[in-house]
């Protein structure tokens, strides 16, 4: 009855998972729609992609034994390729807007953020695999990191409560990420109970009140008046405009002259 409950909510915590990886999709239809990062974060992503690699790595069976954890390995491996779309995605739309100084600094931050997380993961996997001969100890090591790597990935949308606050604006707060966030740290919470792995348990504790104030936010600022804050894309832009304005307006006077 046991197996057959954690199977059950494992099951579930799959689906709610996919959905919470599928979520950005809305916002990245919009960004290929409007070809503009606008003012969203590329950082949620990136920690998205560092939690389902060690994740991936956590249920295979060198680390885990056999394949107890292959819910993890399936849905945290699909993860992998849509975190991997999204941040090219993302890249390419930014470095078409490259020419502005404000998006070459933030350029860098990603990739300032990208690299370490690669080298992070690339270090994980050596160091559990070759260093440790053990199942608990691997668990131990790979789990203390997707620990840390979970509650921060949960925490992430946080980032942009602050802006949220600041202009009273939800125009950039994906609801369904902090949905979807909720629910699936809420299962993966009850998973990792069941099977008495705190590993997967502790970080989703953390995580569940974390996404239950991301959504408390979003109901707050949802019906208030929206006050946005002029993109530094769009200043630049219309300073542009207006440059090209004048001088049409001048070359109209020297024919009249």
């Amino acid at each position: 009855m046991g197996d057959r409950l954690r199977l059950a909510v494992g099951v579930m915590g799959n689906a709610s998972s996919l959905l919470l990886f599928t979520a950005p999709i809305l916002t990245f239809s919009r960004v290929i729609r409007k070809k503009s990062t606008e003012e969203f974060s590329c950082f949620p992503y990136i920690i998205s992609l560092l939690n389902c690699l060690i994740y991936s790595w956590y249920g295979m069976p060198i680390v885990s034994y056999r394949w107890e954890n292959f819910p993890l390995v399936t849905i945290n491996g699909l993860g992998v390729l849509l975190e991997v779309s999204f941040i090219i995605i993302y890249i390419w739309f930014a470095t078409a807007r490259s020419k502005a100084s404000y998006y070459k600094a933030y350029l860098m931050k990603v990739a300032a953020m990208l690299v370490p997380v690669i080298l992070l993961f690339c270090t994980t996997t050596i160091i559990s695999a070759f260093v440790f001969h053990d199942h608990h100890h691997r668990k131990v090591f790979v789990g203390t990191i997707g620990l840390v790597a979970a509650v921060t990935m949960y925490a992430s949308p946080l980032v942009v409560v602050r802006k949220v606050i600041r202009t009273k604006s939800v125009k950039y707060m994906p609801f369904y990420l902090s949905l979807f966030s909720f629910i699936s740290s809420s299962l993966w919470m009850i998973y990792g109970l069941l099977s008495h792995d705190m590993f997967l348990a502790s970080p989703n504790i953390a995580a569940t009140p974390l996404g239950l104030l991301q959504l408390i936010v979003y109901c707050i600022y949802r019906k208030k008046g929206i006050r946005e804050e002029p993109s530094k894309w769009d200043i630049e832009q219309n300073e542009e405009k207006s440059k090209q304005l004048q001088v049409v307006t001048d070359n109209n006077t020297n024919d009249k002259s």
